[in-house]
């Protein structure tokens, strides 16, 4: 598959709003909602990414850092930070949106995996993709330590076999000196 894109190409943006039978007791989302608002917005970016059907392979990380509350309007963002062979790794960001006050707050993100797969369901090719912004380099280096990490925890991979997580955690070396240094 030659074509390669860009994350800002599977952008999606949903918007909400929180009601009643959505809540806890405490009259806020229950993360179980969110987190199924994530993945369908995830799944959206995903497959704008690959132009196939996708599946959710794992939910690899969700922050919830503040309360969305009844009522309250809730804005996802998603986009591929990453593209590999047959899959790829979705970041959420959610926002905790009050249009009459004008305030938009960062209440969540998420990084979702999901895979590219035919009508039989089985893993396909996908695009690869080029990061274009600061906050997308960021991102999609961190990806491939996210995978990296995941298969080590799964057992897939061997923690020496590692490449990106190794240079985390290997002591820098000591700069060469020369004989004229030493005199």
């Amino acid at each position: 598959m030659a074509k390669i894109k860009t994350a800002s190409e599977s952008l999606t943006i949903m918007t909400n709003i929180v009601l009643p039978n959505e809540t806890n007791s405490l009259r806020n989302l229950f993360g179980g909602e969110l987190l199924a608002k994530m993945d369908r917005c995830a799944s959206i970016s995903a497959a704008r990414h690959c132009e196939r059907r996708v599946v959710t392979a794992s939910v690899n990380h969700v922050s919830f850092n503040h309360p969305i509350p009844e009522g309250g309007v809730v804005v996802l963002e998603s986009k591929v930070s990453r593209a590999f062979s047959t899959s790829m790794e979705v970041y959420v960001d959610v926002w905790s949106d009050d249009p009459i006050n004008q305030k938009k707050v960062h209440t969540n993100s998420g990084i979702y995996t999901f895979v590219a797969v035919d009508e039989f369901n089985r893993p396909i090719p996908i695009p690869d993709m080029v990061p274009e912004t600061e906050d997308e380099k960021e991102r999609y280096a961190a990806a491939f330590r996210r995978k990296e990490l995941s298969l080590i925890l799964s057992g897939r991979m061997k923690p020496l076999e590692s490449v990106e997580l190794k240079k985390l955690f290997q002591e820098p070396e000591e700069p060469q000196t020369s004989k004229k240094d030493k005199k």
